[in-house]
């Protein structure tokens, strides 16, 4: 299969080229410039350096020419901040490209396409309780998002929909999402306060065989949640804690109201610089407070996921964070928006 990859160079892209070559694909990307100094890419993948968004639709069909698959590893995620409303950045990086890759892929004979979602959406689909929409521009972006990929598969067009968890691995020169969990657990001496709760989460290496097995086995148009190890945020700052050299901290779980409050101090802060964020800090209780697992039955397992060693794959993301914090990391590129 020849697969056409916008975002290759990234911590997610780079691992799914990175399997998919391995299994006797062909891999061809558009990333953004820098390269993070380090970072191994598959020599075997071919990359032109530029910005999608800046190229005209003749552009984007000549590199869908001739290919059989594409994998949209791009936009940006919840961190993400900006003015109000919000929703409408979340619109222009990850649903408006949305709509207009996969129908270039379509008129262009592509047989199966594959983006990454959020297992928020997930989420919304399991609690509508919560009104998570309602509340959380960024979790009714990643649904909007899924409903317009959707509205492309048909017989002839397979589109999969990966609904991804908390992940954990590395790139080397690249900062992880987890630098702020390393700056609240070191900002707190002696006892870790956390709420009580859990998630499901990942490793890169899984996330690049999900990939890899959705352009393979999906069929039709299909939202996968994807979720392997499922741990109580007890059970995952262990293992931060043991890769932070303090093993026998203790955890004190905080209250629902507690963890909310500090959201409530997050809006405040937001209103006095005029920005918004993709989720309500206050209502965001009702999910981090929560044990948010998903089987790997559901998704995982169909598309061909292995097991993989998640704690030292914590363990990874937690001390690479802590050495970009003590300025002991070297040449570190940011995510977008940072």
């Amino acid at each position: 299969m020849k697969v056409f990859m916008i975002g290759g160079t990234g911590l997610l892209g780079s691992q799914a080229a990175k399997e998919l070559i391995s299994r006797g694909h062909e891999v061809t990307s558009i990333a953004l410039p820098p390269l993070p100094v380090g970072a191994e890419l598959p020599p075997k993948m071919k990359i032109e350096y530029g910005n999608y968004l800046e190229m005209s639709d003749d552009e984007i069909r000549d590199h869908l020419k001739g290919m059989d698959g594409f994998v949209f590893a791009a936009g940006v995620d919840e961190r993400v901040e900006g003015p109000a409303p919000i929703y409408d950045l979340y619109k222009k990086y990850n649903i408006d490209p949305v709509r207009r890759l996969l129908g270039l892929c379509k008129e262009c004979g592509v047989k199966h396409a594959v983006v990454l979602g959020s297992y928020f959406s997930f989420a919304d689909k399991i609690w509508p309780q919560k009104e998570l929409q309602k509340w959380h521009p960024y979790i009714r972006s990643r649904r909007d998002q899924e409903d317009v990929a959707m509205s492309f598969a048909d017989d002839n067009f397979d589109v999969a929909v990966l609904e991804l968890p908390y992940i954990f691995g590395t790139q080397p020169g690249r900062k992880p999402v987890w630098v702020f969990l390393v700056e609240n657990i070191r900002s707190m001496k002696g006892v870790t306060m956390w709420p009580k709760g859990g998630s499901t989460m990942v490793t890169v290496k899984q996330v690049g065989q999900a990939i890899a097995g959705a352009l393979e086995r999906n069929i039709g148009g299909h939202c996968y949640p994807i979720g392997y190890y499922n741990y109580s945020w007890k059970d995952m700052l262990a293992v931060c804690h043991k890769a932070l050299g303090v093993p026998n901290q203790k955890v004190l779980t905080i209250p629902d109201w507690m963890y909310a409050y500090g959201g409530w101090q997050i809006k405040q802060d937001y209103k006095k610089k005029g920005i918004d964020g993709g989720l309500d800090m206050v209502k965001f209780a009702a999910i981090q407070c929560d044990y948010l697992y998903i089987d790997k039955s559901l998704g995982a397992e169909f598309l061909g996921v292995e097991p993989d060693d998640i704690d030292a794959a914590i363990m990874d993301s937690v001390r690479l964070s802590a050495a970009i914090l003590d300025g002991t990391a070297g040449d570190i590129v940011a995510m977008k928006g940072e």
